[in-house]
Order: C-alpha cells, then sequence, then structure tokens
C-alpha cells in the first residue's frame, strides 16, 4: 500500500493530463486499447490498469493499479473511465467508450475511426461486491476497537483459532476486519454500544463483539438484530446464565423467534425446525454461545459444569410457526403486542418425543401430554423443572377443532398435571427419589405458574410433539425472557 493510501489519501498519478483506468476483463476496454495507445502518442495520458499491468499493449509505462488505490480514491464505478486533472485537481471524467465525447474531452480527432461509435463500459474492481469491504478496511481505515491477533505467515487460520480455545470444537468462520464490518451492516446500533455484561466472568459486550462472534458463527448480517437481543436475555438476572453455566445440569439456552424478521431471514419453523439444515436457526444459536464462551468465559470444563450436556449446547433456535398456528405467538402469550420481533430464551435440556397418533379430541390428546409432560426430569418432582411443549400441527389440528386456545389447554394441563402427594413422597412406588413425608398430604402441581410454555412449529406430517425439559425453576434457577429484536 502507498503512503497515501494508509493515510486516506488520494495517490496522485499526474498533475496535469489525462489518466484512463482500464482492465483486460472488459471487452470495451479491450475494443478501445489501440486508441489509449493512440491517444498515448499523441497526449500527456497515463493509463491504469487495475487486473493486468502488462494491458493495454502498446502502452509504454502502464500504472499498477491491481490493488485498486487510485480506482477506489477516486470512486470509479466503470472502466474504462477517461479523467481530467488540472493542478493535481480532477477537472472532468468521461465513461465508457463514446467516440465524438473521447474526442471532445481530449482535444484530439480522428479516434477508433475503425470502431463503432459507441460501447457501454464495465464495472470497476473497485465495486466489486466481493471486494468493497476488504478495500474500506484497507483504505478508509479500521472503525472496529477490538484486539487484533496477528497470525504468522504460515499459520492455518482455521487451526489456529481452534489453538486458541475460540471455537465450540466445530470450525468457525476467522473473523476479519472486513466481514466484521459487513456483519455490522445488519444494525442501525453503534458498534461502540454496550449490549449487556456476559456472565460467568462480568465482561462488558459491545455490538462489535457480539459481531464478531457472529461472524465466527457463519451469520449473515441480517441475523445480527435477533443475535443481539438474544445476548441481552440471556445475560438478565432472571435467566441467570451464570447459573446456568455452572450448573451440572443438561441445559443450555433455546431461543425462540417470533414475527416478521423470522420469515424475512429464513428462519425454519416447520419440518425439522429443532434439527439441521437451516443456516438462520443454527447459526443464531451458536453465535449466542460463541459470545457466551469468548467474551463471557464460559468454558466447558471450567464455570460449564455439566454432567453431560446436551447437543443443544452447541446452537438451540427456531422460529415459532404463527401462520399455521391456532394460538397467538408466544411473545404475545407472554406481554408483547402483535406484529413485534421477539426472542423467548428458556434454559433447555435435549428435545424428548411425545406420541399420539390415536386420539382425535382435546381432550384425549391433553391427557396424553400430560402424562409425557409428567415424566419430565422425573415423574416424582414436581414445582422444580420448567418445560416447553412443541406442539406440531398435526397435533394443533386437533385442538383448534376442538375450540381450544393456548390459556385452554394450559389450564387443562395444569388441571391433569396436579398430583396427589401420596404419590410423590420418597418411597412411593419403591422408588427412593421424591419429595419429603410432609408433602404426602397435598396436591401439588407438576409446573409453576408460568413455568410450562408452549409453541407451535414443526412439519406438517406426523402425529408428534415434543417436550423440552427446562432447568430449575424459582430462587437461583431461571426464568423464561422475551426480549423486542430492536434493528
Amino acid at each position: 500500500m502507498s503512503p497515501e493510501a494508509a493515510a486516506g489519501a488520494a495517490p496522485t498519478i499526474v498533475t496535469d493530463g489525462l489518466v484512463a483506468v482500464v482492465k483486460r476483463d472488459c471487452p470495451t476496454c479491450v475494443l478501445v486499447a489501440p486508441v489509449l495507445a493512440d491517444l498515448a502518442r499523441r497526449t500527456d495520458l497515463v493509463v491504469l490498469s487495475q487486473d493486468d499491468p502488462t494491458f493495454p499493449e502498446g502502452v509504454e509505462g502502464v500504472v499498477d493499479d491491481t490493488d485498486l488505490d487510485f480506482s477506489w480514491h477516486h470512486d470509479l464505478d466503470t472502466v474504462p473511465t477517461l479523467l481530467r486533472f488540472e493542478q493535481g485537481a480532477e477537472t472532468g471524467r468521461t465513461v465508457g467508450w463514446d467516440r465524438a465525447q473521447w474526442e471532445a474531452f481530449t482535444g484530439v480527432d480522428g479516434l477508433g475511426t475503425d470502431l463503432p461509435d459507441w460501447r457501454p463500459g464495465c464495472g470497476s474492481l473497485s465495486v466489486d461486491p466481493n471486494l468493497t469491504d476488504e478495500l474500506a478496511v484497507r483504505f478508509s481505515g479500521s472503525v472496529l476497537r477490538s484486539r487484533r491477533i496477528e497470525l504468522a505467515a504460515m499459520e492455518d487460520e482455521f487451526e489456529a483459532l481452534f489453538d486458541r480455545g475460540w471455537t465450540d470444537g466445530l470450525p468457525v468462520v476467522p473473523p476479519t476486519e472486513a466481514r466484521v464490518l459487513r456483519m455490522l451492516e445488519g444494525t442501525t446500533r453503534d458498534p461502540d454500544e454496550i449490549v449487556t455484561v456476559v456472565p460467568p466472568d462480568l465482561v462488558e459486550c459491545t455490538v462489535e463483539k457480539v459481531a464478531v462472534n457472529a461472524v465466527m458463527a457463519g451469520c449473515r448480517p441480517e441475523y445480527l438484530p435477533v443475535v443481539l437481543a438474544a445476548v441481552e436475555a440471556a445475560c438478565t438476572d432472571e435467566f441467570n446464565m451464570h447459573g446456568l453455566l455452572a450448573t451440572t445440569y443438561f441445559s443450555g439456552p433455546m431461543i425462540v423467534v417470533n414475527g416478521p424478521i423470522a420469515e424475512r431471514i429464513g428462519m425454519n419453523s416447520g419440518g425439522n425446525a429443532l434439527g439441521q439444515g437451516n443456516r438462520a436457526n443454527l447459526t443464531i444459536g451458536r453465535a449466542l454461545q460463541l459470545v457466551i464462551r469468548n467474551v463471557g468465559g464460559g468454558h466447558p470444563g471450567g464455570v460449564d459444569r455439566a454432567t453431560l450436556g446436551n447437543p443443544g449446547k452447541l446452537s438451540f433456535c427456531f422460529a415459532e410457526d404463527e401462520a399455521g398456528s391456532p394460538w397467538e405467538p408466544l411473545s404475545v402469550h407472554r406481554g408483547l403486542a402483535p406484529g413485534v420481533d421477539a426472542v423467548t430464551l428458556f434454559a433447555a435440556e435435549g428435545v424428548r418425543g411425545m406420541v399420539d397418533q390415536l386420539s382425535r379430541d382435546a381432550d384425549s390428546l391433553a391427557r396424553s401430554m400430560a402424562a409425557c409432560l409428567r415424566t419430565t426430569a422425573h415423574p416424582k418432582l414436581v414445582l422444580g423443572f420448567d418445560a416447553t411443549l412443541v406442539v406440531s400441527p398435526e397435533h394443533a389440528r386437533v385442538f383448534r377443532e376442538s375450540g381450544w386456545d393456548r390459556q385452554r389447554l394450559l389450564d387443562e394441563l395444569t388441571t391433569l398435571l396436579t398430583i396427589d402427594g401420596k404419590e410423590l413422597v420418597r418411597g412411593a412406588g419403591d422408588i427412593a427419589e421424591g419429595l419429603p413425608e410432609a408433602f404426602a398430604e397435598m396436591s401439588l402441581p407438576k409446573f409453576r405458574g408460568g413455568g410450562l410454555l408452549i409453541v407451535h412449529a414443526g412439519g406438517g406430517a406426523g402425529l408428534f410433539s415434543a417436550i423440552i425439559g427446562g432447568w430449575v425453576s424459582g430462587q437461583g434457577g431461571s426464568e423464561p425472557v422475551t426480549r423486542e429484536i430492536r434493528t
């Protein structure tokens, strides 16, 4: 890079005279190559080539602009471009090939008489979408505040990220400045804005830091607002991310996305919604986990003390199927207005299948679901563990046809899951696990108020729903948290 470029200034090629910028990979530039050779002999013309300093043939002293220094600083969008300079300042330009314009612009008659009168130019390499971010970093100076890591010339960048402990066990995308700047285009929020303080190390996390980890996770820029909202929700006292890390239980953060943004960024709420294959679902959930790891210091074997964990601790994120749902969206049920983009975070263990292929009325299906929900954590443990019930479209159809809304289903499940204490105490059923004997004369609900979430998602075929158990609730545990997504 030239000293001028490093300082952010346009390089000086000529003080007075003509400059032509071309590239070999442009049919119009190839067409006018003889004209440029003619002009170079008859005028003070300097030719710059964007892609091949040996082009055009017949012109002496072609200036190498393959770093696009001159082209970038002079805002070229088309080649060929002819520019005129007087006392170091540009005083005019013409683009493409137009014989009459070129003759008037240069003051030279008889140019390219054997050529067509006019041909459009080609796009300048300096506006190539694959290059503009790198060029912005190179010539405009970086606005990023994150610490730079220099890798040795022979060091494999992917292995280097593994070696430094910045991955979740899978390869990550190297967060170059250009990629991070591109990611930041996904939000109007200031890169220096402090989003939250990330546990367990209680490190301030900026929008830029979230963007870095979103790049590493493989996100697209349009996913960034969702990631930011998820990070904000995860780091609240109510969600208790520190406790979720420190527990030996299975759980990790699960993200449910509501609102028009889910469809806009291509999230999956249908077939295989809880599985693989959708970039937005997987990378958003992964980005949250990488922020917790790389910014907050939540490493497995460190603060993360899970006995077994679950695959969802890599990424667990999906959208609710609002269009096909018989109920209002989860975010609306939790207090937000319809149409608001939102995330709901839940401290989730793994997915367990719930099968009922025979129930054709809501009462029967609700009883099936209650029987399965009772097994969350353990059939004899109540009030201590939350759960999310993901109702598939075929099961939802049964409730729709019976006229049951979300609250009716919740109320029925609460009734069905209110259990005689004699079944729950230690030793009942010859099972040592259970509640103290003092609860024997009580009737207790399986879930606390607000401890059971219902979400609609999944493919259109299959009389299957899913139960996702939660971590402990109450003091020292985790509350589901819903946050609006800010763009």
